[in-house]
């Protein structure tokens, strides 16, 4: 019965078999599925197309048809074809070709059919327009696609921080509002940028590079688009520009197709100048086959010639009144939209006229449009944007100059609103057209103000304003270096507070920098600007004793940190935790490089090769797997271990490069990335294996066991060389050894290879390797375990992590601690040294890792107590304290605010250590007549209790 009906009876057959269960049946069905022509016959279809064809589509932001638009049957079919086989799972079609070559067009309209929408995405199409993405722009991407699924906001009311976040949301989203969809990515150019749309749901995606999806699982198909159109097409798009029946085309229409070889872009300009001056078409062709107009540019990464001159001539030919406006467009960045409003400040002008333009610029393939409701963004190609750059290169520092003036006289930069429709442009490329300005003294008077940094990261999040500190460091240093140090430290220390909902007082940040830090001189203004409106702002009067022990605190985790190791140049951090990814960022700055989804549990371990090119990582699902330390890409997975994989290292001699993992199953193994198989299992530990490590020559691995020794073993032959056991240092009389547990955490070499440390329970030993001598014992915290240690390569000291939140410095050859420092608000899981030993690494279970310059500690750097007292005064009360043991008191204060006139002094009750990291207090007690706790970062009193 079905046969003797319509194709579309076939296919809705075919979809109600899969809808219903009946899988088995459908894929009988499934190669008989006929090919599904775009138009349709329903009452409300306009040209094939019907009106729930078009909501869908606007919604889903689909570009529309060009005005002038010729069929590739056959291209559409293919794609429509392939995402018929992606059955409604989760899966990939990749559509890639050359630039220019339409695949964007492709996309859409492959689903711009009725049935065919209605059939396989009844939950509708969402495009987004992806393009070159940094880290802050792939963000924004994100935040925009979940706002738009999410638009009741029933699933979160606030916009994701971080790209790991968003992924996340995104996939719960398609899973749950958005089941049955299809999500288009248009113009991907980097494999990461894929990775965070890889959100388990049917996509169809438009690149260039077909390898992109080399990096996601899934099934895939592939659609190739050449990078011309065939002649017949070439001449059709032709003769509806001109309104001419293709026989009647003159000849110099199939020269010009020769010409510019077909290229879709290229036939659409030369086709909208012919429109205009129908009798051009001798000088059209003239100018391809002269080539009289410049390159590009000299090493063009576009391999078609007639292109330059295309759009030169494209340019040449509009009117001179508005030729102008089409060179301001010089100054627009590549796969970025800009919102009317921008050029109605740019020009001064009414919306309306703005857009009249801009249509001029529209109708004759100048310049893109894309309609968002009401409102309209515009975009140029990226090869338009090239051809502008170079041709308009003298002018470009005055073109910049000029839309930051016009900025100047519409807003003050803090002031802009979130609900502005040009509100984002401006907080994402202000800076960067004031650097191509030139305007040196505008960029720091930007950059250098605290309402700026309030504002922008409160909106868009502190990734994108760290960023371009880094980028315009060499024009800010030339105003002033150290200022531009204050700003870029208060960032780095203070990014993962200001990334957090609710916002802190960025004023009361401000406050707790340095006394000479211009963050703080200009904290202090505000502060005294705003006492008059209730505002209570705290400082510490003995802000001249304290130092910032931590260069950089970044929290790119969203759960514990078990491990963060230095590249071996000492130029990036790679670190690994509970929330199962390896990140990768800079270790100066805290800018992210790489966010890899690494395993499919928590990850332990992660490691630099000598050579900085690999990482490795182990993990909690058994698995060793190693990356390309620059792209992120997965080179080996090893799955040979039966239990957790606690520990990985790489030898320190690149020529020969071996990795050692230790593992829960009592086992170490030995791996050559050449090979796909272990090299080496080592036996002889009884107990799970804790911790592993190769000596400065490589020949010896030490390794540490729960079973209560440190075993060293020949890495040649893979033998045991050496067992220690370190349990026999805890025995006493009272407690017999087969009741003691002793775990063996971690060891670590000396630079000479002479010494081993050794960590368990709360001591550290130091063994000589030839002898196994105990050559020095030493107890640090009574009460609480050592996690991690790390022996600098430069020098004679160790760093330890404790259980306590701390870490401890010991000079290892008078067995003296140097220092102890606080700062994480929980356990710390790792601590390692730079390569050059200047500086040292901390992660913690706070979601924070520490970068601290050694040099302070070993200088003795320190917090000095204003007053010093154990017991309670006449004048004060001691309540509470933060920290243990004794407390601090700090007698007065400089108070800018007292909200109750009855307060009369302010009490700090401080931890007693005299290394003291004062940005980590999160409350403090004050007043005379009550007590009050008050959080420093928000500038909120949270709770409040009266003297009696």
């Amino acid at each position: 019965m079905i046969l003797k009906k319509d194709n579309y009876s076939y296919i809705s057959f075919y979809n109600a078999l899969i809808h219903e269960g009946y899988k088995d049946l459908a894929a009988l069905l499934h190669s008989g599925i006929p090919v599904i022509s775009s138009s349709n016959g329903g009452k409300d279809s306009v040209g094939g197309i019907t009106s729930y064809v078009k909501t869908v589509l606007c919604e889903g932001g689909v570009p529309q048809r060009p005005v002038v638009f010729v069929t590739r049957k056959e291209l559409v079919n293919a794609i429509r074809q392939n995402l018929f086989k992606l059955n409604g799972e989760a899966g990939w079609v990749v559509i890639y070709g050359m630039a220019g070559c339409g695949k964007s067009v492709l996309a859409a309209e492959a689903v711009r059919d009725h049935f065919f929408l209605d059939g396989c995405f009844p939950g509708g199409v969402h495009w987004v327009s992806v393009g070159k993405q940094d880290k802050s722009g792939l963000l924004m991407k994100l935040q925009n696609l979940c706002t738009r699924l999410d638009q009741d906001e029933s699933f979160s009311q606030r916009l994701p921080l971080n790209i790991e976040e968003a992924k996340d949301r995104l996939r719960i989203l398609m899973l749950r509002k958005h089941p049955r969809s299809l999500l288009i990515l248009d113009d991907i150019w980097d494999p990461w940028v894929l990775k965070a749309f890889d959100s388990q749901c049917q996509i169809l995606l438009t690149t260039r590079d077909k390898s992109v999806t080399d990096s996601v699982m899934g099934p895939k198909y592939v659609v190739s688009v050449e990078s011309g159109l065939g002649k017949e097409k070439g001449l059709e798009i032709l003769s509806l520009f001109v309104s001419m029946k293709k026989a009647d085309l003159p000849e110099q229409a199939h020269s010009i197709i020769k010409e510019c070889k077909g290229s879709p872009l290229v036939v659409s300009l030369i086709g909208a100048l012919l429109r205009d001056f129908p009798n051009r078409w001798d000088y059209y062709l003239r100018q391809l086959q002269n080539k009289q107009f410049k390159r590009i540019r000299k090493s063009s990464s576009y391999d078609y010639e007639a292109l330059d001159e295309a759009m030169s001539i494209s340019v040449e030919m509009l009117r001179e009144d508005i030729k102008d406006y089409y060179t301001d467009l010089s100054i627009l960045q590549k796969d970025v939209k800009v919102p009317t409003k921008v050029l109605c400040i740019l020009w001064d002008m009414e919306t309306e006229e703005v857009e009249d333009i801009l249509q001029e610029f529209v109708n004759k393939s100048l310049l893109f449009c894309d309609r968002n409701g009401k409102s309209f963004s515009y975009y140029l190609h990226d090869l338009q944007v090239d051809f502008l750059i170079e041709k308009n290169r003298n002018q470009l520092q005055d073109l910049h100059k000029k839309i930051i003036t016009q900025f100047q006289k519409h807003y003050q930069p803090h002031t802009l609103s979130p609900d502005q429709e040009d509100c984002m442009y401006w907080y994402n490329f202000l800076a960067y057209h004031m650097a191509s300005a030139n305007m040196h003294k505008e960029l720091c008077a930007l950059m250098f103000s605290l309402d700026w940094i309030k504002a922008k990261t409160e909106l868009v999040g502190p990734a994108h304003l760290i960023h371009e500190f880094v980028e315009y460091r060499h024009i800010l240093d030339e105003k002033d270096c150290a200022v531009c140090e204050n700003f870029q430290e208060f960032l780095s220390l203070n990014g993962h507070l200001l990334g957090r909902q609710p916002f802190p007082n960025i004023v009361q940040l401000g406050l707790c920098e340095p006394e000479t830090s211009e963050v703080y001189q200009q904290a202090k203004l505000q502060a005294k600007q705003e006492v008059d409106h209730g505002v209570l702002y705290l400082e510490w009067i003995n802000k001249k004793n304290i130092k910032n022990l931590s260069r950089l605190v970044v929290r790119p985790h969203t759960d514990a940190v078990y491990h963060a190791c230095f590249s071996e140049d000492g130029q990036r951090i790679a670190s690994c935790g509970v929330d199962k990814t390896l990140q990768v960022f800079k270790a100066e700055t805290g800018e992210k490089l790489l966010e890899i989804k690494a395993h499919e549990d928590e990850v332990l371990c992660c490691a630099f090769s000598t050579d900085d090119r690999f990482i490795a990582t182990c993990s909690v699902d058994k698995k060793v797997k190693i990356w390309n330390s620059m792209t992120g890409e997965l080179v080996h997975i090893y799955d040979e271990h039966s239990e957790q994989v606690n520990c990985c290292h790489f030898t320190n001699n690149s020529h020969y490069l071996l990795l050692a993992t230790a593992s829960s199953d009592c086992f170490l193994k030995l791996w050559d990335l050449n090979q796909k198989e272990c090299r080496n299992t080592m036996f002889g530990h009884t107990n799970s294996v804790n911790h592993c490590r190769f000596s400065p020559d490589d020949k010896l691995l030490a390794s540490c066991s729960a079973d209560g020794t440190l075993k060293l073993w020949d890495v040649k032959s893979a033998n045991e060389r050496k067992s220690i056991n370190v349990k026999q240092f805890f025995l006493n009389s009272e407690e017999p050894q087969e009741d003691m547990e002793v775990i063996v955490k971690c060891c670590s070499w000396s630079a000479d290879g002479a010494r081993i440390m050794v960590a368990a329970k709360n001591k550290i030993f130091l063994f000589d390797i030839h002898t196994s001598g105990l050559l020095a014992e030493i107890h640090t915290v009574h009460h609480g375990t050592i996690q991690y240690c790390d022996f600098s390569l430069q020098n004679h000291l160790a760093v330890v992590a404790l259980s306590q939140c701390c870490v401890e410095l010991w000079n290892m050859d008078s067995c003296l601690k140097v220092a102890d420092c606080r700062g994480h608000l929980s356990w710390v899981h790792c601590v390692m040294f730079s390569p050059d030993g200047s500086s040292f690494l901390t992660s913690s279970d706070d979601q924070t890792i520490r970068v601290r310059n050694t040099e302070i500690f070993i200088l003795g750097i320190c917090l000095s107590p204003a007053f010093k007292s154990s017991v309670s005064t006449p004048s004060s009360r001691i309540v509470a304290s933060y920290g243990n043991s004794k407390c601090n008191f700090l007698k007065s204060c400089i108070i800018l605010y007292i909200p109750t006139s009855s307060v009369q002094e302010f009490h700090f009750l401080l931890a007693s250590t005299c290394y003291f990291h004062f940005q980590n207090i999160t409350t403090i007690l004050l007043g005379e007549s009550g007590i009050s706790w008050f959080d420093l970062h928000l500038s909120l009193i949270i709770l409040k209790d009266l003297f009696h």
